[in-house]
């Protein structure tokens, strides 16, 4: 999906945000380049919508920069050129406007407005074309305001924490549809969200936000390889092991007593390390499996 030759999309430098005495960003930089999807996951209060405004040009940071397409975000907002489409968590429109005529009321924010590929969109997704904007269910106004988007045809697609509330197999539809637009470095995705689910054939980099700070931003690949979990059994009597001594070769993001024994989440897994530890004297039954995405966000984010 990536395009690493050609200029970021995205740049963000030393970010910082303050809300009166209380900091809501600090020290934010990250980069998304042409052709990829950049999943920011944080949980509520993180600072995600903060960063996604500053990225639109609608609110200016304390400290840092934000650059869109090589320009300065908030001197040329590119929310305004058609270039970008929005989809916010709570999509706004005239509320007794029919979805077969909101084209007219989203058409005005873009000069390539595409009539077909709306309606196009908003037939293929089951979304009722007679019933009134304000009538229609909070997951179908967000496919209503992700198919203005995209009628769009915008370089740049920003999902705000969407709660779409569909069933995985329609979420997963969107997802091989918006990969397909991706691909070639036609489009570009920034999702700020609180959930990890279904990203993990979908983002090709994920940031992890905690309390205003990126804690993590790396490749999704590079992230899966390094979180692994790890599960054994801890032989309580071998002669010179303690019980929690087992793992202080690796960093353990997480570590759990079960009733049939131990299981850690570790963020710097190593096989050659693995194996040292699963002949360590007590240690039985080792084994290390790929650890999902949503618990790797659990762990890192913080409960």
């Amino acid at each position: 999906m990536l395009a690493v030759d050609l200029e970021p999309i995205v740049q963000i430098e030393k970010l910082s945000i303050r809300r009166r005495k209380a900091v809501a960003v600090e020290d934010v930089g990250l980069t998304v380049n042409p052709g990829s999807v950049y999943a920011l996951l944080g949980r509520p209060g993180a600072g995600k919508t903060s960063i996604v405004r500053c990225l639109l040009g609608l609110e200016k940071p304390d400290t840092g920069r934000v650059r869109l397409f090589g320009e300065n975000a908030r001197r040329t907002p590119a929310i305004s050129t058609g270039r970008i489409g929005v989809v916010p968590e709570d999509p706004d429109a005239p509320p007794d406007l029919p979805a077969s005529e909101i084209g007219r009321f989203f058409r005005r924010f873009g000069p390539a407005w595409n009539p077909g590929e709306f309606d196009g969109l908003l037939a293929r997704w089951g979304v009722p074309a007679e019933t009134p904007f304000g009538a229609l269910s909070k997951s179908r106004r967000a496919l209503v305001a992700l198919a203005a988007a995209l009628a769009h045809g915008p370089e740049l697609l920003v999902l705000d924490d969407p709660t779409l509330g569909l069933e995985e197999a329609a979420a997963r539809e969107i997802r091989v549809d918006l990969a397909g637009r991706v691909a070639g470095a036609r489009l570009t995705i920034v999702l700020a969200t609180r959930e990890a689910a279904g990203l993990e054939s979908f983002a090709d980099r994920v940031g992890i936000l905690r309390r205003g700070r990126l804690v993590l931003d790396e490749g999704l690949e590079t992230l899966r390889s390094r979180f692994r979990r790890i599960r054994y059994s801890n032989d309580r009597g071998a002669e010179g092991v303690q019980p929690g001594t087992e793992l202080e070769d690796f960093f353990a993001e997480r570590v759990r007593v079960r009733g049939w024994g131990v299981e850690a989440l570790v963020s710097d897994f190593d096989e050659a390390k693995f194996q040292a530890f699963a002949k360590t004297p007590g240690v039985v039954d080792a084994e290390a499996s790929a650890a999902p995405l949503e618990e790797i966000f659990a762990a890192v984010a913080g409960s």
